[in-house]
């Protein structure tokens, strides 16, 4: 009588081990489908806004596409044209653009 008490602990266990495979499963699907390229996007825009040098041309997160003028701690001046110069701050520069795309435009 004792050891078929002892069979039907060992099944329950197994069963809840069972269970908590598909939240495991999920969770490891999660976090390299959403959390690994999210991080490393991130990386990457951290790498780029910190590289950025005078020169450079750039589009903010406002679609303010300029030539990067000066370069400070937390803000750059871009040159929109000639006479006209802004000041935005590092993270919003959204994308690094390949030399002349502004002549281009």
């Amino acid at each position: 009588m004792l050891i078929s008490s002892a069979y039907a602990a060992s099944g329950a266990a197994t069963q809840d081990w069972m269970s908590l495979a598909p939240m495991v499963v999920i969770f490891v699907l999660f976090y390299f489908m959403l959390i690994r390229p999210q991080m490393k996007q991130a990386k990457e825009t951290k790498a780029m806004i910190e590289a950025l040098q005078k020169g450079d041309e750039v589009v903010t997160t406002g679609g303010i596409v300029g030539r990067v003028a000066k370069v400070s701690n937390d803000f750059v001046v871009l040159e929109i044209t000639d006479s006209v110069s802004i000041n935005v701050q590092k993270q919003a520069v959204q994308t690094l653009l390949p030399k002349g795309t502004i002549k281009a435009i």
